[in-house]
């Protein structure tokens, strides 16, 4: 066990010393430019309400985002793992 985990940490850090530097886009980004190239004369249906005002901000929101729904998913996973012990007991 310990060994796999060694292998893992291993294979980690080395992808992480050779990955190049890139600059992270959303995908509605690459999709716009790709979109762009193929048609020149295409304008998007509508445009965001509200856009976060600096690239942190909106990493934030992604985190708190990806935050509640992983403890929803744990609440919920947990409750249902009591119910199922409490019915066996």
């Amino acid at each position: 066990m310990i060994r796999k985990v060694a292998v893992f940490f291993i294979i980690l850090f080395a992808l992480l010393v050779t990955a190049q530097a890139e600059e992270w886009a959303g995908t509605d980004e690459q999709a716009e430019e790709i979109i762009s190239k193929i048609n020149p004369d295409y304008e998007p249906w509508f445009s965001p309400i509200w856009e976060p005002p600096s690239g942190e901000i909106e990493s934030l929101l992604f985190s708190l985002q990806a935050a509640i729904g992983a403890s929803l998913i744990g609440y919920f996973l947990g409750y249902y793992r009591g119910q199922k012990h409490a019915r066996n007991a």
